[in-house]
């Protein structure tokens, strides 16, 4: 099992930029890919970006690319991302979560361990 805990959340202003993080702990972290997703207001959740185990693959959504870098430290067991020239459109609530290690996961439904959550919101 793999608790998760972000971290990083806050109020910045279009083209600022902010780095979250997500500690996580339990045994099996770096046996699991993770991902970053993100729901705003009124909306359905959304795959932002994806890690893989060993750090080797990185996936991001069409709406990021260019602006947001995912990336992991297993010796810290934590998975950060760096979130640059932010638009209003980026508000949402971000969660970290994990997801077994089988290729590119854009499904949120296939995510099986969740954190809480961390507010983005960005003003125009």
């Amino acid at each position: 099992q793999v608790q998760l805990v972000e971290s990083g959340g806050g109020l910045v202003q279009a083209v600022g930029s902010l780095r979250l993080s997500c500690a996580a702990s339990g045994r099996t972290f770096s046996t699991y890919d993770i991902g970053w997703i993100r729901q705003a207001p009124g909306k359905e959740r959304e795959f932002v970006a994806q890690i893989s185990y060993n750090k080797i693959i990185t996936y991001y959504a069409d709406s990021v690319k260019g602006r947001f870098t995912i990336s992991r430290d297993n010796a810290k067991n934590t998975v950060y991302l760096q979130m640059n020239s932010l638009k209003p459109e980026d508000t949402a609530v971000y969660y970290c979560a994990a997801v077994s290690a089988l290729g590119l996961r854009t499904n949120v439904n296939d995510y099986k361990y969740w954190g809480q959550g961390t507010q983005v919101t960005v003003s125009a």
